[in-house]
């Protein structure tokens, strides 16, 4: 399987959305159910974000991450609100650890540069946190009963960063 990593714009604004509701369909970590997963949202981010990469296998979208650069320029090291989904047909198989690579390559080369990447992930989304684990991530804070899942479920919310050499 060949993975093609390139960057989205507002073209891409179908693709992302049905990629952004069938990945929400399962079990998912993204913070957003499927039904919640709109036009609006997407072209919000595929406008607004700082780094928007996709994940192309054989030509269709497979998976996608978005991050922002924090506003105030005393932040302007670090970028935040990350999201990334793929599809559940590829999940397991590098192309989240492919996104990640190509969103800290990105980062390394934006002008002033990235030194420090957050993310937010479910105590519960285990398959996300060794991941995010696995490429440097570390556990900076915990918001206990903070997400509540659709069984009603509710579970800890964890903080996490990695620091760019």
């Amino acid at each position: 399987m060949t993975v093609e990593i390139r960057g989205l714009g507002p073209d891409d604004a179908e693709p992302v959305l049905a990629l952004h509701r069938a990945a929400a369909s399962g079990v998912s970590g993204l913070a957003r159910e499927a039904d919640e997963i709109g036009p609006d949202y997407i072209a919000h981010f595929l406008a607004h974000a700082t780094i928007r990469l996709g994940a192309f296998i054989d030509g269709a979208l497979a998976g996608e991450i978005h991050a922002t650069r924090m506003a105030p320029r005393q932040f302007h090291h670090v970028v935040t609100d990350l999201t990334i989904a793929v599809s559940p047909d590829v999940q397991g198989r590098g192309v989240g650890a492919a996104l990640f690579e190509a969103l800290f390559a990105e980062a390394r080369a934006l002008r002033p540069g990235i030194e420090r990447v957050e993310l937010m992930v479910r105590e519960g989304h285990t398959g996300a946190l060794r991941l995010y684990e696995r490429l440097g991530f570390r556990i900076e804070g915990r918001f206990p009963r903070r997400v509540r899942l659709r069984d009603g479920t509710i579970e800890t919310d964890l903080a996490m960063a990695k620091f760019l050499d």
